[in-house]
C-alpha cells in the first residue's frame, strides 16, 4: 500500500468560502465536491459551545463507567495500548458508542434541522440515524488504518452518510483524518486485520489500493465533514500533547435491513436505528 504523501493540498479551514454557519442546504459547490470527491466540509457549522458541552458530558460518562456505574446502552471501547496509563479514566478511552438515542446533548445534535437538510439532500427524505460514537484520540493513541465504513455496514441499502463533527482542532500532528478523494466510487474492498501490535478491537486495513493521492482533513472545533460510506479514509497516530476529539454519526435510508449478523456472525452492539425524518419532516421519536 502506498503511503499518503500529501500530493494534494490539505483540506484546510477556509473561512468565508461558502462553508459558514447557517448553511441549510447543499450549494452547487457542495454538490460538486460530493459528486467528485465523496465528501464535503462545512466550516463553523456549530459554535464551540456545542463542542464544550459534548466534551463535558462524555468525560462524565467515561468517569462514571470507570467508577462502576452502568452507562447502558452506551459502552466504552478502550484504547488497547493505553489500558494501564495512569490518570483520568477518559485518558484510556478510544471511543464511546450509542449516544444518539438517550444522551440529550448528542441526541439534539443528531436531529439538528440544518444538519438533517444536508443529509436529506444526499439520501432522500426518509432516513434514520443508526450509529454514534465519540472519538477521544488521546495523546499517544494509534491511528486507524485505511478502511471504508461500508465494510462495517453490510446493509441492503447504500450509501450511508457519515457526519464527523470536529470537537477539537484536527492538525497534522494530532492524528487527523486522511481521505482518498473519489474513492467513494470504489466497491467495498477486501481487508486484512490491522497487523500492528496493540491495535484496537475491530480495526482492519485495505491493502489492495493505491492511496498516494490522499489528503488530510484539517479542521477547527465546530467544523463538519460529511462523507460517503464507500470513501476510503484513515487517521494517523496522535503525536501531539493534547487530545484530538470528534463526534461521529451515521445515517441510512429508512427501511434499511441490517445484515451484520448474517455477514459477521453476530449482532452489532453499535447499531441502534432511530427514525429521524419521514417525508422530509423530522419525526418525534422518543428515546427508547
Amino acid at each position: 500500500m502506498a503511503c499518503p504523501c500529501g500530493r494534494r493540498k490539505p483540506v484546510s479551514p477556509q473561512p468565508g468560502k461558502g462553508y459558514d454557519r447557517g448553511v441549510a442546504a447543499f450549494t452547487s459547490e457542495h454538490r460538486t465536491s460530493w459528486d467528485r470527491d465523496g465528501f464535503v466540509v462545512l466550516r463553523r457549522f456549530v459554535d464551540t459551545g456545542t463542542c464544550t458541552a459534548m466534551t463535558a458530558r462524555i468525560v462524565a460518562i467515561a468517569q462514571a463507567q470507570a467508577g462502576g456505574e452502568s452507562i447502558t446502552p452506551s459502552f466504552v471501547l478502550p484504547e488497547t495500548a493505553m489500558r494501564d496509563v495512569a490518570g483520568p479514566a477518559e485518558g484510556r478511552v478510544s471511543k464511546i458508542f450509542n449516544l444518539h438515542r438517550h444522551e440529550p446533548v448528542f441526541r439534539e445534535f443528531s436531529r439538528n434541522e440544518r444538519l438533517l437538510d444536508l443529509v436529506q439532500a444526499l439520501i432522500g427524505p426518509d432516513f434514520d440515524s443508526f450509529l454514534s460514537q465519540f472519538i477521544f484520540k488521546n495523546a499517544g493513541a494509534m491511528g486507524q488504518p485505511w478502511h471504508q465504513d461500508a465494510y462495517y455496514f453490510p446493509f441492503d441499502r447504500q450509501p450511508q452518510i457519515g457526519v464527523w463533527l470536529a470537537v477539537t482542532e484536527a492538525t497534522r500532528a494530532n492524528g487527523p483524518l486522511w481521505v482518498l478523494p473519489a474513492s467513494h466510487r470504489e466497491p467495498v474492498h477486501d481487508v486484512v486485520p490491522d497487523r500492528r501490535e496493540g491495535t484496537n478491537l475491530g480495526y482492519v486495513e485495505i491493502v489492495d489500493h493505491d492511496m498516494a493521492a490522499a489528503t488530510p482533513v484539517l479542521m477547527q472545533p465546530g467544523d463538519l465533514l460529511l462523507f460517503h460510506s464507500h470513501l476510503m479514509h484513515r487517521s494517523t497516530d496522535n503525536e501531539a500533547a493534547t487530545m484530538r476529539a470528534a463526534m461521529v454519526y451515521h445515517y441510512t435510508p429508512a427501511g434499511t435491513v441490517d445484515g451484520t449478523e448474517q455477514h459477521f456472525g453476530f449482532k452489532s452492539p453499535n447499531n441502534d436505528f432511530v427514525p429521524v425524518r419521514r417525508g422530509g419532516r423530522t419525526v418525534d421519536a422518543a428515546p427508547g
